[in-house]
């Protein structure tokens, strides 16, 4: 997914360009999520863009993972950066600032299932590391192994369709995006037992399935 400008500066004064965010990794300069956020509260719209530029591929895949077609995640992505800019000066900094863009991404998928009464699309996102599989094959992984351990990630995929919309979250969360069990509770605004619970059923259904459909781990 290809960077884009959310916000552009305002009012642009006539015969000078929209400013564009800067290329902070370029200057080696980059500054962390709460130095953004502290400026783009200020008015530094050029902030908000870094942090645009810096979340918008995780806040797509999440998007993705979530409700498995491309065309809408693109739209909650979009969405998720335009409510987050706008309720900026509510951020109180509580939580950090990835983990409250987790937390609107996730309220619109919800709201995008009831609203479309649509289960997710079984899909096989890359890196699928609950079962070891790695993203990219080795250099030498055969056009079998290749093909494998492909079918297994579409089999992975269908079942995690399949699974209620907690345990999906939970796994997505842990498993793709690296979250810990107290990020993910603190997100969901759950018990942490309940956040392993959730977890621990959906990998047992996940694995029972791929035992049944006769797919080898």
């Amino acid at each position: 997914m290809g960077a884009v400008t959310i916000i552009e500066a305002s009012p642009t004064a006539p015969g000078r360009r929209a400013s564009k965010p800067m290329n902070v990794s370029a200057l080696g300069m980059a500054s962390s999520d709460e130095e953004l956020v502290a400026r783009s509260r200020g008015g530094d719209v050029d902030s908000f863009n870094q942090l645009v530029t810096r979340w918008e591929r995780p806040i797509y895949a999440l998007a993705y993972r979530v409700i498995g077609r491309e065309e809408d995640a693109r739209d909650v992505c979009q969405e998720t950066f335009l409510r987050a800019f706008r309720a900026l000066g509510g951020f109180k900094g509580q939580a950090k600032f990835s983990s409250w863009l987790y937390r609107i991404t996730l309220n619109l998928c919800r709201d995008w299932i009831r609203r479309e009464r649509r289960t997710p699309i079984a899909q096989a996102p890359e890196g699928v590391d609950l079962i070891e599989l790695a993203s990219e094959s080795a250099p030498s992984e055969s056009i079998e192994e290749l093909v494998a351990r492909r079918e297994m990630g579409r089999a992975i995929a269908r079942v995690m369709a399949e699974l209620p919309d907690e345990q999906r979250t939970a796994i997505i969360l842990k498993e793709y995006h690296g979250l810990t069990f107290q990020e993910i509770a603190d997100l969901l605004d759950c018990p942490l037992s309940t956040v392993k619970t959730r977890l621990y059923q959906g990998l047992t259904v996940i694995r029972r399935q791929l035992t049944e459909a006769g797919v080898n781990r």
